[in-house]
């Protein structure tokens, strides 16, 4: 049996492989990804202070650190037995938002862009962000404010950090909303929206193109889950969890997040250090399910934002009940920053975010907390548990990326079946392949807790560098 490996996967966040198996005849028996490199950021968050797990999980990763700021704020708050001031609540929301709209803005224009304008079959020395500012400019431009304008509001509302901001605390944020910044974002908002109307206009109008794509994309039947507000409508920050089956059936609604155990159970894989969690009712590995911008959509009733609210109109149209091409994944993402814009638009013409009180302050009250957020990629969730002086004893972190992980998989091999001809291997195919992953958008760095034992090679040398003795631990 051949196998065919693509190591690095490109234009992703983090590291993964992906091997391909070919049978006696050249076809594709079995395709897997693999996540290569290994953090385990639960063990060594024991002992610390509950108060530093803000700041400490946040360091996961350098593209979504304030998803992590968010749910694990949401699991102090948990434990202090709080209630977060109204004001403190929604600029934790802003922040969240500017976090999604930026990261979307670097999958869609910086990641996944090269293969949508150049080409999936263009030259690979061309096929990048570099290649797309040459031959696009204009795209290129829009793709580079919308993200700049996300960072920038993550920036001035929470302490000064574009990436890593330290405004975000147990109990609410650490400073009230500066009118000038008020002022400013506001100003600069019309813009961005404006750019990525277009954006998306033009991803409308180009999508046949891609019609092959999309049919085998990750297109298959799967549960899909996230959270919703009380009304059913899309929420980033704050709701209880919903499942959805592929025609559109609720199989599980308003879920606490403190309950996500009984429904969501975590399996480990020997190929990978991404945990694979799956939906308990279902077992493992039938489970499956997805999380992100495209589930999200699938689960909502509603956007609450109008422009918004229309483009979810239209995008319901490509199928009858949830969309199950993940290649639309890309289409929801750039509904998301139209939706994350006119949300920040809404709460900061809300005279209330200006007021001082952002903070309620308070000793443990709970041995336990959970804490639960939407990031980029999906539903996000950290778990914590400390002793009577406020030390972490226990850590359970699932990651957006981790959630999808069963999914990515499914469609890495559903692609690689269709696409590549262990006869005639072409770039092109390869790319495709590559190229499921990254409409997921992974953000491998901060997703990567599954036990296991690091491999290990050691090589001993005489004195001239001749090679006498190799060990092994795989």
């Amino acid at each position: 049996m051949k196998t065919i490996t693509i190591n690095p996967v490109t234009r992703i966040e983090g590291h993964a492989k992906i091997t391909i198996k070919l049978d006696e005849s050249g076809a594709v028996a079995k395709a897997n990804m693999h996540v290569t490199q290994f953090r385990g950021f639960e063990k060594f968050c024991q002992g610390r202070p509950y108060t530093e797990m803000p700041g400490l999980t946040a360091r996961t990763c350098g593209i979504c650190p304030v998803s992590h700021l968010i749910s694990s704020s949401k699991a102090a708050d948990m434990l202090l037995a709080v209630e977060i001031p109204r004001t403190g609540a929604n600029l934790r929301r802003i922040i969240n938002l500017g976090q999604i709209v930026q990261s979307h803005a670097l999958n869609f224009f910086h990641l996944s862009s090269p293969d949508l304008l150049l080409g999936f079959d263009s030259d690979p020395k061309k096929r990048n962000v570099f290649g797309v500012m040459e031959a696009f400019p204009d795209m290129a431009k829009a793709g580079i404010g919308i993200r700049s304008f996300g960072q920038r509001v993550i920036e001035r509302v929470a302490g000064g950090k574009r990436i890593h901001p330290i405004g975000i605390v147990p109990g609410g944020v650490r400073k009230p909303l500066d009118p000038k910044v008020r002022a400013e974002i506001l100003e600069e908002l019309p813009a961005r929206l404006k750019a990525a109307r277009e954006t998306l206009n033009w991803f409308k109008k180009n999508m046949g193109k891609f019609q092959e794509e999309a049919r085998v994309f990750g297109n298959y039947p799967t549960l899909f889950m996230g959270l919703v507000g009380e009304n059913g409508e899309i929420e980033h920050y704050d709701g209880k969890l919903r499942v959805i089956d592929h025609t559109g059936k609720i199989l599980a609604d308003k879920i606490s997040p403190a309950n996500y155990r009984d429904y969501i159970g975590e399996a480990v894989e020997e190929e990978s250090y991404l945990k694979s969690p799956y939906y308990k009712p279902m077992g493992y590995p039938g489970g499956v399910y997805r999380v992100g911008p495209l589930a999200r959509l699938n689960i909502a009733d509603r956007m609450g934002t109008p422009i918004a609210e229309e483009e979810l109109a239209e995008f319901r149209q490509i199928e009858r009940g949830p969309i199950l091409s993940s290649f639309y994944y890309h289409y929801a993402r750039l509904i998301e920053i139209i939706y994350g814009l006119e949300k920040i638009e809404a709460l900061l013409k809300d005279e209330e975010i200006l007021n001082p009180h952002i903070r309620a302050k308070a000793e443990p009250n709970r041995f336990e907390g959970v804490g639960m957020s939407e990031a980029p990629r999906g539903t996000l969730m950290h778990h914590y548990k400390i002793d009577k002086n406020g030390l972490i004893e226990w850590v359970n972190l699932i990651i957006a990326s981790g959630n999808n992980n069963l999914a990515m998989n499914h469609g890495v091999e559903q692609a690689a079946k269709h696409f590549v001809d262990g006869k005639n291997i072409t770039d092109g195919a390869l790319n495709r392949v590559e190229a499921v992953i990254r409409a997921f958008d992974p953000c491998l760095s901060c997703s990567t807790h599954a036990l296991g034992k690091m491999p290990m090679r050691i090589e001993l040398l005489d004195a001239d560098g001749a090679l006498l003795d190799i060990k092994e631990r795989v």
